[in-house]
């Protein structure tokens, strides 16, 4: 078994993962954006500054041998093996990489694989509280699907022409696991586009889906009213006070014209409020301004299930 030195490890964890790539694996590597890139393999391992991250798996670095190791689940000899045997004493020459206009470079969309069935992604959007015609609807109309390898629900939202252009992810296994999908726009964030003086917005395609259910449960109708999620929001720090209009919000208020209102229906959290005024700032005098955080629990999915208990609640008092 090989032996290496203290000074050789230290040198290998100096090779960067996009070095290694250019060099030795170049067709693994999708330009997004920018300094952005992809893998082929897996669309949700992001590299950009010197950087990576596995967003489906939550985890990043910026080392190659952290990802032999840690992406492709290589011993560590093995990987040190590789990093040997593909350069000068752990030596490598800087790629020459070519200088890219990026202004005019169309952006491409990753949409993950299409599995055959929605099957999981029903079972846990149900299990979420979330109305089953809603979710078969959304599945009919191309906005819901589920995806291969790992049956994740993939949200997807269209430009004007009606091009996918965005796409997020929500692990149904119960995992904390979500994300954007290479090359999404967030101009079009996943929206149902409904006409009405109304917009209501929200920070997840979850949390408006999950509205979408209370608006069906109270009144019947659940496509009264355009709705659109920001794909999450942040809030404004000491040294940045304010916040830019999220993109997929101001590129709705755009091609709805007839709105007149726009209700927040951020998260009842630090960062939710922070974000609903400061957008609410922004936009007051243009857009009358309803700041509506859920009245329990953290977001609108968690005010749903509370309303479902609630309902179940009384159901089984009356049966008693």
């Amino acid at each position: 078994m090989p032996y290496y030195t203290e000074e050789q490890i230290k040198k290998a964890r100096s090779i960067d993962l996009m070095t290694y790539l250019q060099t030795y694996e170049p067709t693994e590597l999708i330009h997004v954006r920018g300094n952005t890139f992809c893998l082929r393999e897996h669309d949700s391992l992001k590299l950009s500054n010197g950087k990576w991250f596995w967003w489906s798996r939550g985890f990043g670095g910026t080392s190659a041998l952290d990802y032999l190791i840690k992406v492709k689940g290589l011993p560590f000899i093995e990987a040190m093996n590789i990093l040997a045997d593909n350069s000068r004493d752990f030596q490598f020459e800087t790629p020459k990489i070519c200088n890219r206009d990026n202004s005019n470079t169309e952006r491409k969309l990753l949409l993950p694989e299409k599995c055959d069935t929605n099957l999981e992604v029903i079972r846990y959007l149900t299990g979420r509280g979330i109305d089953r015609e809603i979710i078969r609807d959304c599945i009919d109309e191309g906005l819901l699907y589920e995806s291969l390898p790992y049956h994740n629900c993939i949200f997807v939202g269209y430009d004007e022409t009606g091009k996918a252009a965005y796409a997020c992810y929500r692990a149904t296994n119960g995992e904390r696991i979500m994300g954007d999908a290479a090359g999404s726009d967030k101009r079009y964030a996943f929206r149902i586009n409904h006409a009405g003086s109304t917009i209501h917005a929200f920070e997840s395609a979850i949390d408006m889906l999950s509205f979408a259910t209370i608006m069906k449960m109270q009144t019947g109708n659940w496509r009264a009213e355009p709705m659109v999620s920001l794909g999450g929001v942040y809030a404004p720090s000491p040294n940045r006070p304010g916040i830019k209009i999220p993109a997929a919000l101001d590129n709705a208020l755009q091609n709805h014209p007839e709105v007149k209102t726009i209700a927040l229906h951020l998260d009842n959290d630090y960062a939710g409020r922070s974000a609903a005024r400061s957008i609410a700032e922004q936009l007051l005098g243009r857009y009358g301004i309803r700041n509506e955080p859920p009245t329990a629990g953290k977001d609108c999915n968690d005010f749903l299930m509370h309303i479902l208990q609630r309902n179940r609640s009384r159901q089984m008092g009356v049966a008693g």
